[in-house]
C-alpha cells in the first residue's frame, strides 16, 4: 500500500511525521510505501542518515497554517502539502492520506477533492474512546454542528461500519447521546432521531452523559457541536487529572514511595488512555481514505494512523459502507 503523509502538518512536523513514517515501515508486516509531502529540505534534514527506499519525497512550497480558512485552502494554497497529498489520492497515486494539520482544511479539501460516497448526505468524524472493555466510538465530533435527524442516522451507520471494520467487533450497539433516557427527551432533533434509530436492530436507546463510558452502546451518536464539546472536555480532563496526581505525589515523601509502588498501574493506564496508541480517525462518508490526526500527534500516533489506513483498505471500509447505505436508504 502507498500512503501520502502531510509532512508539514501538526505541532511537531516534520520530525514526528518522518519518524512515524520510518517506524511504520520498520514495524509493518506487509509491504508499505510512503510519500512525504512538504518542504524537501526540511524532510531530508530529518531523514539524514536514515534514508529508506520505501519513502518518496514530493516537494511543496506552501504550508497550511491554523490561520488559514479551511474552506479556502484548496484554491488559496494549491501547492501546499495538505492539498497535494489529498490530490494524490484522487489521482490514484496514493491509497490514502494522513495529516495532523488543520482539521477544517483536511475535511474541506477531502470533501471537495474526493467527493462523498454515493448516498452520503454529510461526512462525519468519529473519535475512539478507550474504556474498561472494548472502547467506544463517538460520532460526530465536529464536522456537523448543525445536523438533521437523517444525518445522525447516517452517522450511526457509518460509525458502526468503522467500529466493525477497524476495531474488529461486529454488530456494534448504537446509543443516542441525550439528556435523559426517555424517547421524548431532548430537542426536536434528538426526538426525531430517536424515532428513526428505533428502526435499526442494534439501537439501545438514549444514553445520558454520566453513562457514556459504561453503557452497553459501542457507538455513541450526536451532532458535531455536542460531540466536539465532549471530546475536548475529555482531553482537558485527562490532562488536568494527571497533573493533579503529579502535584499530590510531590507533596510528601510517603506519597512518592507509594507512587513508586503504583508505577506499573500508572504505566498501564497511561498506555490504555493514550490517544497516540490509536492514531487518528478516517473522515467517514468521503470516497477515499483521509485520516485526521490530533494536532499534537507524535511519531507513535503517525505510525498508528498509517496502520489504521491499512485496516480501512484491507477490510473494504468504503465499499461496505456504500453497500449498507444503499440498502438502508435505497441509493
Amino acid at each position: 500500500m502507498r500512503f501520502a503523509l502531510d509532512a508539514m502538518g501538526g505541532d511537531f512536523a516534520p520530525n514526528a511525521v518522518v519518524q512515524g513514517a520510518l517506524d511504520a515501515i520498520n514495524k509493518s508486516s506487509k509491504p508499505l510505501n510512503l510519500i512525504l509531502v512538504g518542504d524537501e529540505t526540511a524532510i531530508r534534514s530529518e531523514l539524514a542518515g536514515r534514508e529508506n527506499d520505501a519513502i518518496e519525497i514530493v516537494h511543496t512550497d506552501e504550508v497550511v497554517t491554523m490561520d488559514d480558512k479551511g474552506s479556502k485552502v484548496l484554491k488559496s494554497k494549491p501547492n501546499s502539502s495538505l492539498v497535494r497529498g489529498i490530490r494524490m489520492v484522487k489521482e490514484g497515486r496514493a491509497d490514502g492520506f494522513i495529516s495532523a494539520g488543520h482539521t477544517g482544511a483536511i475535511m474541506s479539501t477531502t470533501l471537495l477533492s474526493l467527493g462523498r460516497i454515493p448516498g452520503v448526505r454529510r461526512p462525519a468524524l468519529a473519535a475512539y474512546f478507550p474504556t474498561e472493555k472494548r472502547g467506544k466510538i463517538l460520532c460526530d465530533v465536529g464536522v456537523n454542528p448543525d445536523a438533521k435527524p437523517e444525518h445522525l442516522v447516517q452517522f450511526a451507520l457509518m460509525a458502526s461500519h468503522y467500529y466493525d471494520h477497524v476495531e474488529g467487533f461486529a454488530a456494534p450497539k448504537i446509543g443516542l447521546i441525550n439528556i435523559g433516557t426517555e424517547p421524548s427527551k431532548g430537542s426536536e432533533l434528538y426526538v426525531e432521531t430517536y424515532k428513526l434509530l428505533s428502526e435499526m436492530p442494534n439501537f439501545v436507546g438514549n444514553i445520558e452523559g454520566r453513562h457514556l463510558l459504561t453503557s452497553e452502546a459501542d457507538v455513541l451518536i450526536c451532532d458535531g457541536f455536542v460531540g466536539n464539546t465532549l471530546l475536548k472536555f475529555a482531553e482537558s480532563w485527562i490532562t488536568f487529572f494527571a497533573d493533579e496526581i503529579k502535584d499530590k505525589i510531590n507533596e510528601k515523601l510517603s506519597y512518592k514511595i507509594g507512587a513508586g509502588l503504583m508505577k506499573p498501574i500508572f504505566d498501564d493506564l497511561k498506555v490504555k488512555y493514550d490517544y497516540e496508541e490509536h492514531g487518528g480517525t478516517p473522515l467517514l462518508g468521503v470516497n477515499g481514505i483521509s485520516i485526521v490526526c490530533h494536532g499534537s500527534s507524535g511519531p507513535k500516533s503517525i505510525m498508528n494512523s498509517i496502520f489504521l489506513g491499512q485496516k480501512c483498505i484491507e477490510n473494504n471500509l468504503i465499499e461496505d459502507t456504500q453497500k449498507s447505505l444503499a440498502i438502508h436508504f435505497g441509493h
